[in-house]
């Protein structure tokens, strides 16, 4: 029942853009961007921090008019950088921080925009790579992964900035930013026009044309070695985007998973991923 009211509810606001398209452009894509980038979960408060993260040394940085956070777990010299996705923030990585930890190295989760402890309204991933500037530039991290968005982010970040990880891993993430788009006009059955405009608004204030915008396409030359994960069941990124990843990313090993979902939690995975960093 409640899946259908909640279904009753998200095409209605749909079709409300959809009128304001006629009506009010510019009123229509404010709302349309507005539900589109702003996390409805994923916040957390300094009062009330998972114990993940009570045992981890938090840190605030600034960036422009942006607060956002990491958390460490201190060891050796090298350090891994974690990057969560969509709603969610560090306190994610709870059951892959154990296998981390056997490595001996440190490791840093950040909050991306919107998430977490970190400061904002608005998740987009150009804004996040900023993020994971900001972090790389302070404490040179050799080994990076990323799951869902996260690892869209730290492909987006390995074609846009001068810093090179020695090795990366991306979990469950997505491709083509077209599909990310398709799906969210899809799910709210906003009409072409809508559609337009956010393509428009995106090339207009990021620089970024839709098609172009592809973790494939950012990967395509790299000669890092990787791993891409994704699980044949992930109902939430599908492994065709995978699949479009390793099409490209020739260093990188592909690992199909069966009945992990989208989450990807698994002994076996971590294990695999452990002996690739070590």
């Amino acid at each position: 029942m409640k899946k259908l009211v909640l279904k009753a509810v998200v095409k209605s606001v749909g079709l409300y853009i959809n009128t304001l398209s006629y009506l009010h452009p510019k009123k229509s894509l404010s709302l349309a961007y507005q539900l589109f980038s702003q996390p409805r979960k994923g916040k957390l408060t300094p009062e009330r921090l998972p114990k993940t993260l009570v045992k981890a040394e938090q840190e605030s940085h600034t960036h422009n008019e942006h607060q956002f956070y990491t958390h460490t777990w201190k060891g050796n010299d090298d350090i891994i950088l974690l990057v969560h996705g969509w709603e969610s923030n560090a306190s994610r990585w709870k059951k892959t921080l154990s296998h981390l930890k056997k490595t001996g190295k440190t490791i840093i989760a950040i909050d991306g925009p919107a998430h977490g402890l970190s400061s904002g309204k608005e998740f987009n991933v150009p804004l996040y790579c900023e993020f994971i500037d900001k972090i790389v530039q302070k404490y040179n991290p050799t080994i990076a992964i990323g799951h869902s968005i996260g690892g869209n982010a730290l492909a987006y970040f390995q074609a846009h900035y001068p810093h090179n990880f020695e090795k990366m891993v991306l979990i469950g993430a997505p491709s083509d930013f077209k599909v990310i788009l398709s799906n969210y006009i899809s799910l709210l059955s906003l009409n072409s026009k809508v559609h337009q405009q956010l393509a428009n608004y995106t090339k207009e204030r990021f620089n970024i044309i839709i098609e172009d915008f592809s973790a494939s396409n950012f990967l395509k030359n790299t000669t890092i070695p990787g791993i891409i994960a994704h699980d044949i069941h992930d109902d939430v990124v599908l492994i065709d985007e995978a699949k479009k990843i390793a099409s490209t990313w020739k260093t990188a090993q592909f690992i199909e998973t069966k009945s992990l979902g989208h989450s990807m939690h698994d002994e076996k995975l971590y294990q695999t991923i452990i002996e690739f960093i070590q």
